[in-house]
């Protein structure tokens, strides 16, 4: 069973990733269950800085329909991450002098624990996500000339 359990494939398109970081998140415990199922989607997430905390926003964990009727789940609320004082300094200093942000990049299990990967990142211009695209291509194709023993396409 692999330990990941979503990843947010649009920000390695979108941003230039400049450092990763990991977080702890703060979960109720029908997230928990949800998460054991699966059922996150961090595409549109993001995070922000509220009074010297770390905030995960717009990170959707779909309520199973097992959960309990006296609870009333709200799929994309506000959730804090934990980490070091030090980490989260850094962060807000570059968030705030160099015009970065920082988004999610993954969630996964980590001795029983969820974490989530953070990054520091640079949005991408238009022509930088063509480059990349067309980077990419070349190194598909590049593989693909080479598995075939030499064969042109």
């Amino acid at each position: 069973m692999s330990s990941t359990i979503a990843l947010n494939r649009e920000a390695k398109h979108e941003y230039f990733i400049e450092e990763r970081f990991e977080a702890g998140i703060a979960l109720e415990g029908w997230e928990v269950k949800s998460l054991r199922a699966g059922r996150l989607n961090l595409k549109d997430s993001y995070v922000v800085v509220k009074q010297g905390e770390l905030w995960l926003l717009g990170a959707h964990i779909s309520p199973l329909t097992t959960a309990s009727t006296h609870i009333h789940p709200d799929p994309t609320r506000t959730r804090k991450l934990l980490m070091h004082r030090l980490e989260i300094n850094r962060l807000i200093g570059a968030i705030e002098r160099k015009g970065y942000t920082v988004v999610p990049l993954a969630m996964y299990w980590k001795a029983g624990r969820a974490k989530v990967e953070i990054a520091l990142v640079k949005g991408k211009q238009a022509h930088d996500k063509r480059a990349s695209i067309k980077e990419r291509e070349w190194q598909r194709d590049k593989a693909r000339i080479l598995k075939g023993g030499g064969r042109e396409l």
